[in-house]
């Protein structure tokens, strides 16, 4: 049983066009393919927006903190100067000069003789009996 047609309709429909009370496959298709397209563009626009912090954290650089937060101004604001600061910093290795002082520092700590017991050592190691044997200090 064929549906029945309005008289000026023509006789050769395209195949989108439905009956009244069918669902209609055509929409159901460009919604699924919409929502597939929206999805698919914003990974690939969050993904471009981490690029610099994901590049930073590759290389243990010591401004990946900075880079970061620049790549969330430049999401959360828009501005564009913020990711290109952000990309130009993860380019650039800063030399680290913290690890060798510490290693100087830890050196030096090894190398250098006890020092004498300070003023507040000597007296929290005398035993307090009286007020006057606590004022009492003796250095030597």
């Amino acid at each position: 049983m064929e549906p029945i047609r309005h008289p000026l309709a023509l006789h050769d429909l395209p195949s989108f066009i439905t009956p009244p009370g069918e669902t209609d496959r055509m929409m159901v298709v460009t919604a699924i393919f919409l929502l597939v397209i929206v999805i698919s563009v914003g990974v690939i626009y969050f993904n471009l927006h981490s690029l610099p912090e994901r590049m930073s954290h590759r290389t243990n650089q010591a401004q990946a903190g900075v880079v970061a937060v620049l790549c969330l101004l430049a999401l959360f604001t828009h501005n564009h100067m913020f990711w290109i600061i952000a990309i130009l910093l993860a380019f650039i290795r800063i030399p680290d000069f913290e690890t060798p002082i510490h290693s100087i520092s830890d050196s030096l700590k090894r190398l250098a003789p006890p020092l004498a017991p300070t003023v507040a050592e000597a007296v929290g190691a005398q035993p307090a009996t009286s007020p006057a044997a606590s004022v009492e200090v003796r250095e030597g």
